[in-house]
């Protein structure tokens, strides 16, 4: 029996994988695809994002392949500067197209030895109280001890696991694809910049090998979205905007979405998870959608080795749910709210203006930068301590940086004091006597995702800390 099966290969499941592989749990991703798409549908990742691929040794590769973007302009595309005293290490959007970011993560999932099947359709599951049947479009069955549907705003999982998807359909439909243009680009540059002035979800821009990445309205709703539009409508809704197609021809992909708005009303059903666009989608406006779906990844990763691995402690799994759903309806909010502000009606544009001048506020420009990069998340861990719940940035430490410590995805023990002990823990979790100007309290106990589950100086209060989020000591 498999201990956890995969259903999707994009970044939100081999992110998921990879977290899974770190703490030695045999994890099979099935792909209904033959390849990868190479449909660039995300443009890069927010500060968030970036310090998970710092806290897994990550980051440098995908620094290599990405450029850096100053960080302004994230909320409705009200262009301001990056607000000061932002709490992070690294303030900046890293630009880099979802092909190579999903590239990337899959290299990464299978050094540390995931299985990987594409061309598999999961078609039907069931369950029972020790296991989940998977079926496959060949008539393969498959059995696993959990299932997690990483398999997009679709999701077969989602549909067989009776999981309602509550929320609103979509309004209005864009048409997005990549191809070449004849248009000189200054000419083309200008043009845009003209239309976006009052319509911000009309866009094209060079995204490599000669090719541009074009998105523009739909002159209407669809029915079926899973058909892709064709060379001409793009020309045509070009034309109806810009006043030209700036020769559009030789498209890769031609693909349309829409603005629908739903969050599945739960994350778990028995021993069957969702992870990714599978519990929610919504609008792109802000660039959070790929970003969300990592993120509940590594929230979900190490509570489910833990569960897996047999020490995990009464309700760590269900916190997943407890944790992440918030975050998405928060995420689904603000979509909502971006929507309205990019309108063309008099109404909207006003409250844009509006809201344009609270932004040269840097209190109102910080808190909705922290909103879109997710750096602003704290979760509810029924604890007084304001910095319980939040995740610690990356910091200085007299022997190199934090992050550099938490590779291997086990809890972490910052002390200051060098009075406190992980003995019982040390199969879970590091100890590590430092001593950071960067941080003011006497010790901080890290979950393994980098959030903080405790912060004081006393031993008894530390170990109430560590049976609560890594289980029973061992003698």
């Amino acid at each position: 029996m498999i201990d956890v099966i995969v259903a999707g290969g994009g970044p939100t499941g081999m992110m998921l994988a990879s977290e899974l592989r770190l703490h030695g749990v045999e994890t099979l991703v099935l792909e209904k695809e033959n390849q990868p798409t190479g449909h660039v549908r995300s443009l890069g990742l927010h500060v968030r994002s970036i310090e998970v691929m710092d806290q897994r040794g990550l980051l440098e590769r995908f620094l290599a392949l990405g450029k850096q973007y100053p960080l302004g302009g994230v909320f409705a595309g009200i262009s301001k500067p990056r607000p000061g005293g932002l709490d992070t290490a690294h303030p900046y959007i890293l630009g880099i197209p979802q092909p190579v970011t999903e590239r990337l993560l899959t290299e990464h999932a299978i050094e540390l030895g995931v299985e990987i099947r594409r061309g598999c359709e999961l078609i039907g599951l069931s369950q029972n109280a020790d296991s989940v049947t998977a079926e496959l479009a060949d008539g393969t069955r498959l059995n696993s001890r959990y299932l997690v549907g990483c398999d997009g705003g679709r999701s077969t999982v989602r549909k067989l696991s009776g999981v309602g998807f509550p929320g609103e359909p979509a309004r209005v439909e864009s048409l997005l694809g990549e191809m070449e243009v004849t248009a000189a680009p200054e000419t083309l540059a200008a043009v845009v910049a003209e239309v976006r002035e009052t319509h911000k979800g009309f866009g094209a821009g060079p995204s490599g090998d000669g090719l541009y990445r074009v998105v523009v309205p739909a002159a209407g709703l669809t029915e079926d979205r899973v058909v892709p539009p064709t060379l001409e409508e793009f020309k045509q809704q070009l034309r109806a905007f810009a006043g030209t197609d700036f020769g559009v021809h030789s498209p890769r992909w031609l693909s349309r979405f829409g603005d629908a708005t739903r969050l599945a009303e739960r994350y778990r059903v028995g021993r069957v998870l969702l992870a990714g666009d599978s519990a929610h989608v919504h609008p792109p406006l802000g660039g959070q959608g790929l970003n969300l779906g990592i993120q509940d990844a590594f929230n979900l990763g190490w509570k489910l080795a833990a569960e897996v691995n047999g020490w995990a402690p009464e309700g760590l799994l269900d916190s997943y749910h407890t944790e992440r759903h918030p975050v998405a309806d928060e995420v689904l909010n603000n979509t909502r709210v971006q929507s309205e502000l990019i309108s063309t009606e008099p109404g909207p544009r006003s409250v844009r203006r509006l809201l344009s001048e609270l932004m040269d506020l840097e209190e109102v420009n910080r808190y909705l930068t922290e909103k879109i990069t997710a750096i602003g998340v704290r979760y509810d861990l029924g604890e007084n301590h304001e910095m319980v719940g939040r995740r610690l940035r990356d910091i200085g430490l007299t022997r190199g940086r934090l992050y550099e410590l938490m590779h291997g995805g086990r809890g972490l023990l910052l002390d200051r004091t060098g009075r406190l002990s992980v003995a019982g823990w040390t199969d879970r979790v590091d100890h590590v006597v430092d001593v950071s100007a960067e941080l003011d309290v006497p010790a901080v106990l890290l979950r393994p995702d980098g959030y903080m589950a405790w912060v004081g100086d006393s031993q008894q209060d530390l170990v109430r800390g560590l049976s609560r989020w890594f289980g029973a000591a061992v003698n």
